[in-house]
């Protein structure tokens, strides 16, 4: 994200809009040449492979950037492929039997020891407990420090108000459980990168994911689970253009 920013104590919010615009319209141009090309190359194949699974498909729907929420079954899988490529998908997701048990971060970071999340990653309660678990990734690193986007902090860094953001959709999607926003913790961002240098400093940039990667996640109990497919236009998090994807719930084969 370097460049994206203007900053100083003299900037006006219109100059640091006009910044922001002007380089993530550049930015974009770049972007779509990359996953076009990146499509052609790997997409199909790599796609196959994501529709591939053991079992039987629930629900297969194609998310707009924006909310969606799921409720999943002890034992379903819910499966979340990056059609395009580099778009983040922010996460969350609740114990279905006591939504104030929801996704802790910190307690994630502690009990698998490390700050991204990948295959074999389990995905803590705030009372410790197990909600899901990462059983297959194609990418192999996910961020769990970004937290999500929202208007407020969107005007602060790019001068442009109200802007469309994870926070806002996290907020529509737990409306229609009767939750509200004090109920949003720290989320994951599934396909986002947030290196961390030596020094501790951190920004997000241009993500790892290609046309077809995904997660597929299996819930330990009956969970929900709650997504905003990030809307964002002024930084690299969705590939400055911001894309579908495809969320699949599956249940496996019963052994005979």
């Amino acid at each position: 994200m370097a460049g994206i920013l203007l900053e100083g104590e003299n900037v006006s919010q219109e100059e640091r809009a006009a910044h922001a615009r002007k380089l993530a319209a550049e930015k974009r141009q770049a972007s779509l040449k990359r996953a076009k090309e990146l499509k052609a190359l790997v997409g199909a194949r790599k796609l196959g492979k994501a529709l591939q699974f053991p079992g039987t498909a629930l629900s297969d729907q194609i998310v707009e950037p924006g909310p969606f929420s799921i409720e999943l079954k002890a034992g379903d899988h819910l499966r979340i492929i990056d059609l395009e490529g580099q778009q983040a998908v922010d996460f969350l997701v609740y114990d279905a039997g006591n939504e104030e048990n929801r996704y802790n971060a910190a307690n994630t970071m502690k009990l698998n020891r490390s700050i991204y999340l990948g295959a074999g990653f389990k995905l803590y309660s705030d009372l410790g407990e197990v909600l899901m678990t990462i059983v297959e990734d194609t990418v192999g690193r996910h961020d769990t420090l970004g937290g999500c986007c929202s208007k407020e902090v969107n005007y602060q860094r790019y001068g442009i108000k109200d802007t469309a953001n994870c926070r806002d959709n996290f907020i529509t999607a737990l409306a229609e459980h009767g939750m509200h926003a004090r109920d949003i913790p720290a989320n994951i961002n599934f396909f986002m990168y947030v290196p961390v240098r030596p020094d501790g400093s951190t920004e997000i940039t241009e993500g790892l994911s290609e046309p077809g990667d995904y997660v597929d996640l299996r819930a330990e109990k009956d969970v929900l689970v709650a997504i905003s497919n990030c809307p964002q236009l002024y930084n690299p998090c969705s590939g400055w253009n911001p894309t579908p994807v495809r969320i699949i719930q599956w249940r496996p084969k019963e052994r005979g």
